[in-house]
Parts: structure tokens; sequence; C-alpha cells
């Protein structure tokens, strides 16, 4: 499932990240990639261990865990430690590529499978030309290009790429999620019923058919989550 996630960030949330990454350490995001996608992989990586990056770590993932929308699409069981991005000058591409089955991170020893993809926008849209994330679907190519504060999930399995970025700079966090259902049909299954409760409980409030489908809907997660 591909799916917008609005307002992960506030705007002071926002104005201290840009505040964090003005003087950052830049690496070549290359040294981070497989053997495969470093060979398409042309951006700039904050520091993963800088005083910078941690903090921007902090901010995005408590932004996210507070996001009902977010928690409710993904289900999370672990969140791979998220990165920061940075596209501009020659820098400025990513070919099309699957990202890695499994991601290690050598300093906690934690493995997760990467179930979902997220990518957020920490960049004006109108600050830049380019740099559209490229989703290569069956039915044909979709350009994703949101305003800053929001994010978009999709499964990992997805071949995707970062266009040219061909003026300003395209900023971005992102990271991979294993979920605690791993099948994508019933992740989606479950967002859908979970959205419905929630329309339907602020339309009409609680009742005994709003109660029945909340339990329904907790048996499914019980059946099928592994936590």
């Amino acid at each position: 499932m591909m799916l917008p996630v609005e307002n992960v960030l506030t705007a002071d949330e926002l104005a201290n990240i840009r505040k964090l990454v003005d003087g950052a350490e830049w690496e070549a995001g290359r040294e981070t990639a497989g053997a495969q996608a470093a060979l398409l992989k042309n951006n700039e990586q904050l520091r993963h261990e800088s005083e910078a990056m941690r903090a921007i770590r902090q901010i995005v993932l408590g932004a996210l865990d507070r996001h009902p929308v977010f928690f409710s699409a993904t289900l999370p069981k672990r969140v791979f430690s998220p990165r920061v991005n940075r596209y501009q000058g020659d820098s400025n591409h990513f070919g099309a590529h699957v990202d890695n089955a499994i991601r290690f991170a050598p300093h906690t020893g934690l493995r997760v499978r990467t179930d979902i993809s997220c990518t957020l926008f920490l960049a004006d849209p109108a600050s830049y030309d380019g740099g559209e994330l490229i989703m290569h679907e069956p039915g044909g190519a979709r350009a994703v290009k949101l305003k800053a504060g929001d994010a978009i999930i999709y499964p990992g399995t997805t071949v995707h790429e970062v266009a040219p970025v061909t003026r300003g700079s395209r900023l971005a966090c992102f990271m991979w999620i294993e979920s605690m259902v791993r099948d994508s049909g019933q992740r989606r299954m479950l967002y859908e019923l979970d959205r419905t409760i929630v329309a339907l409980r602020n339309e009409h409030g609680d009742n005994s058919h709003s109660v029945a489908l909340t339990g329904t809907y907790h048996n499914l997660l019980r059946m099928w989550a592994d936590t």
C-alpha cells in the first residue's frame, strides 16, 4: 500500500531540523549503499552518528510515535534508525533500485526486515526543481513530491528512484519499517477497517456496532500480528 501521511512534523520541528542541518557534516551517500545501489546512488547523507543526526532522529521518531495514521498503516514492530539525505549540485539523483530486504545496524546489531519504506520530506517543494520520488508500478510510473513535513510510505518491494534535482536542494529523511503484520494485504485490510471505525465513531459516537467492529479489528490483529 502506497499512502501519503500528512503533517508528520510540526512547523517548529521542521525549523529545528533545518537549524540542525545547517553546518552539519555530510558524506557521500554511496558510502552506505549496497554494491548494486552504490552504482546508482549520487547524493549526500548526513553522518549517521553526528550530533545533528542523533537530534533529528529523536524528533522524527517522536513525531511518528504520535501520528495515528502512520501507526494504523504500518503497525510498526521496529523502525530502522532514520537517515537524512540531500540532493543538490552534482550529487543530485538516485537511479531505479529496490531497497535491501534486510537492513543491519552495526552499532546496535539490530536487523530489520524492510516491509515498508518511508520518505519524510523536509524541504519546501517550491524551493527545488526535480527531485520527485518516482515509483515504478505495474500500471506505470508515479511521481511523488510532497510538502515539507509530509511523508510517503510504500512497500519495500517497490522499484523506485529519485529524479535529478536541477535547482535548489532536496532534503528528506528516510527509514524502513518492519511491521507486526508481515502480509501487505492483511495490513491494508486492517488499515481500512481502523479508518472506517474512526470515521464511524467521529460521526455517530460509540455504539454496539462500533464496539463490535473494534472487536473484529483486534481479533484480526491478534491473529496476524507477530510482536
